[in-house]
């Protein structure tokens, strides 16, 4: 028999709401900053990255919420 640990629903909940403001500000910033003349093109793609990084984070937890309610 395989037991899957339960989560704690709301904490997870929590975090998706914070990653989905920090994904909202990334955003944001990422956009200002493309519209300045010079900006540092590494500097602008490591915020890209972190934006993915971060939606794929959501994504995760809400396929973790997802399978602790069909368990």
């Amino acid at each position: 028999m395989h037991i899957t640990p339960t989560i704690d629903e709301n904490a997870v909940r929590t975090r998706i709401a914070e990653l989905e403001a920090e994904h909202h500000g990334l955003n944001g910033l990422i956009a200002k900053l493309c519209d300045i003349p010079g900006v540092n093109d590494f500097e602008l793609q490591r915020l890209k990255k972190r934006k993915l990084k971060v939606k794929d984070t959501i994504l995760l937890l809400k396929l973790q919420i997802d399978h602790d309610r069909r368990a």
